[in-house]
């Protein structure tokens, strides 16, 4: 049977209203696709997608993916005609992510990671819709001091289901599970993205994220705080160079379906803070302070897979920092209040 072609694709977007998520639906918007925003904004927020809601090509919808979903059943969907176009493609991002808050979305977290995906999942069963799972680099694992760096094949080290983390990294590496198991049993056309260190405006701030703080912090005048030992690595990637990534997976055949997204560049985050200072022009300290359970080293990503998709991270960090930390100086009285 010909696959039925339409003159918009119907899209949905679970995690919509969250950091990477809201960058993406603008994207899909501005490529000329109809865009379904489902969040329950535990973690996300309305004003990430202020600018979309007047757009007739976009619908956010207040939901929480661990219960029943029958998108037929909104009204304010009746534009997209799902009865007879249904949905081309999901993108799967709705998952608690807090730093500091990790231990209050435990549960949440645990649920997204099963219940939550078994919910969309039988949405993409029913359109026979195309869907992409953003899964994380905790896959794979803390960081091997010695080889730092992996590629898809490597099945990681973590063993940590029974850690404090388990809800999300064992939960991640579950979902991918899942989403394997509907690809072998009902044929679904599905995507993984193991999503590294993501960074750029809209960022939640004070959750210890890393730089939205250390942006803040240099605005405040006041000592940039590094939780971790010192030093402590990371790769960096600007959400437009990770929403672009996400686009060209879910446009790839079929085979290509498990891909690492992320800048394979070591950065000492120490030497990232000096950069935010120097940007913004504040002379106060950088410190170190005690680990935070939800930040770790992660590994280094090898992207050849995505390299094959045409894709290559295109923001330089300084020209990333420098967005972030506009985007923070121009929402900073909105943002503290949320």
């Amino acid at each position: 049977m010909a696959e039925l072609t339409f003159e918009k694709k119907n899209i949905l977007v679970t995690g919509g209203a969250g950091f990477i998520g809201s960058h993406l639906c603008e994207r899909l918007i501005r490529e000329g696709n109809r865009v379904i925003c489902v969040d329950n904004l535990s973690t996300g927020g309305v004003h990430n997608i202020d600018s979309l809601l007047p757009n007739s090509n976009f619908q956010f919808l207040r939901l929480d993916i661990n219960d029943p979903i029958d998108l037929e059943n909104y009204a304010e969907l009746a534009a997209f005609k799902l009865p007879f176009q249904g949905i081309q493609e999901i993108y799967h991002l709705a998952c608690p992510t807090s730093v500091k808050d990790f231990d209050q979305y435990k549960i949440q977290t645990l649920l997204a990671n099963s219940t939550g995906n078994y919910r969309v999942l039988e949405l993409a069963r029913k359109y026979r819709a195309r869907i992409l799972f953003a899964s994380s680099a905790v896959v794979y694992g803390t960081r091997d001091k010695a080889n730092p760096f992996v590629a898809e094949e490597y099945v990681g080290a973590g063993n940590d289901h029974l850690s404090p983390r388990g809800c999300y990294d064992e939960g991640k590496r579950f979902s991918e599970t899942m989403f394997s198991t509907y690809r072998q049993v009902h044929a679904l056309e599905v995507k993984i993205a193991r999503i590294f260190r993501t960074y750029g405006p809209r960022m939640p701030l004070g959750d210890g994220q890393l730089i939205p703080d250390f942006v803040l912090s240099a605005i405040d005048g006041q000592d940039i705080v590094v939780y971790g030992g010192k030093p402590f690595h990371t790769s960096l990637m600007y959400v437009t160079d990770c929403v672009d990534g996400l686009v060209r997976l879910m446009k790839a055949p079929a085979d290509q379906w498990l891909v690492n997204l992320g800048s394979d560049v070591d950065h000492d985050i120490a030497d990232v803070a000096e950069i935010i200072l120097k940007t913004v022009g504040t002379k106060v300290g950088v410190r170190h302070d005690a680990p935070l359970m939800f930040l770790s080293e992660l590994a280094l990503p090898r992207c050849a897979r995505a390299k094959e998709l045409g894709w290559l991270p295109l923001i330089r960090l300084e020209d990333g920092l420098r967005h972030t930390i506009d985007y923070v100086k121009a929402n900073k009285i909105l943002l503290t209040t949320l």
